[in-house]
């Protein structure tokens, strides 16, 4: 969705916080998000510092250098939560063991110059500054370290490049791999450093990159997960569990079953097996176009549409050549019967999630003309100055729109046997689909009221028509 009318570009506010509080008077009029936020947007720009924060966080409570605190963090996926709660049930140690970080308080990383140091990767006795020595003590020549790091960062192992000793888990020093990367592979460094960075993002659940299309360069960032649909600064509303479109009141698992039944050929098949029979020869979908069961495929083949068995050419009034049949065969009468009301139940809630989808698109173009509108009010002379309810009604209108179109798809599967045939009652089903079906039925004619108003040429209307407008426009709103 490409409009956005939220108050602050680097926040969400959800949609659940009512219009309450617009009263006459036009000081009141300007919808005013709730405070604290429970969405952040985080762009490329302070992508670090978020990062850098929760870093922060870490190494002064547990007292550790920046790369301990990181490989912490990537360990329990960026949830400072989590590895409090971690560390108050296990205590540090096991904290430490777990995610592969080792601090020793004495130990010395420099190696005197003047020494010598055998590596045991190639075995070759080296200088004292020609190898070097991680946190866990093990020490092995520069050239090993780095052909290590590379093969590493070339696999995309880059966040968490462990320790090169046999059966040793310690994640190695981020500024050691830098370094040595960086005198041979400079290009290597700066991948190596930006997957650091996107790690914040990438393993962190509480943030995701906004999905848009070209994407903005923005993430979001939410404080519990239980969030469903956020806003991006760029405009684009999507839900954070599955990252596809906003489709409230829809959950993923039925928006994923409806975006899957209308992308595939399942209601084509579904209409050719009521519509038509296969050819018994040549096994082509074969329509029949006049009221004589005896039917003939474009192969040549004749068959009898009542069964589908192959027949002879000649038919009389009382007999069709080589062929006969009165049976009745339940199942499949019950199986056509079925598709076909699956059909045109699956046609009654598509062809209306698809009218109110049109509209939506057809109203996102309405927001340039109704501005013009609201620029060319503001500029006449007029007892009123504040156009606020405007952008507001434009504003829940497309909120509106879109959770009413996505509540066919929504009463599809609701009140259907494919995921809650168990849950519910015949009796139980009716009730709560007549309840649900009074809501849609009024949030529909409220969403076309205010939909009507908005079109309205206000700017050529005297104030008192104006002020009716408005008014209206508030109340729907609300």
């Amino acid at each position: 969705m490409e409009d956005s009318f939220s108050g602050d570009e680097d926040y969400y506010y959800s949609d659940r916080d009512s219009l309450d509080g617009l009263e006459n008077d036009e000081a009141d009029l300007q919808w005013v998000p709730p405070k604290g936020s429970s969405t952040k947007v985080i762009t490329r720009e302070s992508l670090l510092a978020a990062q850098k924060e929760d870093l922060r966080r870490v190494m002064e409570l547990l007292s550790l250098r920046e790369h301990h605190a990181r490989t912490l963090l990537i360990h329990y996926r960026w949830d400072v939560e989590k590895l409090l709660a971690v560390l108050v049930e296990n205590g540090k140690e096991s904290l430490f063991n777990e995610a592969g970080v080792t601090v020793i308080d004495d130990a010395d990383p420099m190696l005197p110059l003047s020494s010598t140091v055998m590596c045991d990767i190639c075995m070759e006795e080296v200088a004292g500054d020609k190898a070097t020595k991680m946190d866990c003590g093990h020490c092995f020549c520069n050239d090993c370290w780095t052909e290590h790091f590379i093969v590493k960062i070339n696999e995309g192992q880059s966040k968490r490049i462990r320790c090169m000793a046999h059966k040793c888990n310690a994640i190695c020093d981020e500024a050691v791999v830098r370094n040595l990367v960086s005198k041979k592979h400079p290009n290597l460094a700066e991948k190596f450093e930006r997957f650091l960075l996107e790690s914040f993002i990438e393993d962190n659940k509480m943030v995701k990159w906004c999905p848009s299309t070209p994407h903005c360069g923005n993430a979001i960032r939410v404080e519990e997960v239980e969030v469903c649909e956020v806003e991006c600064a760029c405009g684009a509303q999507f839900c954070f569990s599955c990252l596809s479109e906003a489709h409230s009141p829809c959950s993923c698992s039925m928006w994923d079953l409806w975006a899957k039944k209308c992308r595939d050929e399942s209601e084509t098949v579904n209409w050719i097996t009521v519509h038509t029979k296969p050819c018994p020869k040549c096994h082509k979908p074969v329509e029949k176009n006049g009221g004589c069961n005896l039917v003939s495929c474009i192969c040549g083949q004749a068959f009898c549409w009542l069964c589908g068995g192959a027949t002879g050419r000649d038919h009389t009034w009382s007999r069709i050549a080589g062929h006969s049949c009165g049976r009745y065969k339940e199942d499949k009468a019950k199986k056509t019967e079925r598709a076909k009301r699956e059909l045109y139940r699956y046609m009654h809630y598509h062809n209306r999630y698809k009218a109110h989808t049109d509209s939506f698109k057809l109203e996102s173009k309405l927001k340039e003309t109704v501005l013009e509108k609201v620029s060319i009010s503001e500029e006449r002379e007029s007892r009123l100055r504040d156009f606020s309810w405007v952008t507001n009604g434009l504003y829940r209108l497309f909120r509106s729109r879109r959770v009413l179109s996505y509540s066919y798809p929504f009463a599809f599967y609701m009140f259907g046997e494919e995921l809650f045939k168990d849950e519910m009652t015949d009796e139980e089903r009716e009730i709560k689909q007549h309840l649900f079906e009074d809501q849609q039925q009024q949030l529909e004619a409220n969403v076309e009221k205010l939909s009507k108003f908005l079109e309205e040429p206000f700017d050529q209307y005297p104030d008192d028509k104006v002020m009716e407008i408005r008014m209206q426009v508030i109340n729907l709103s609300v």
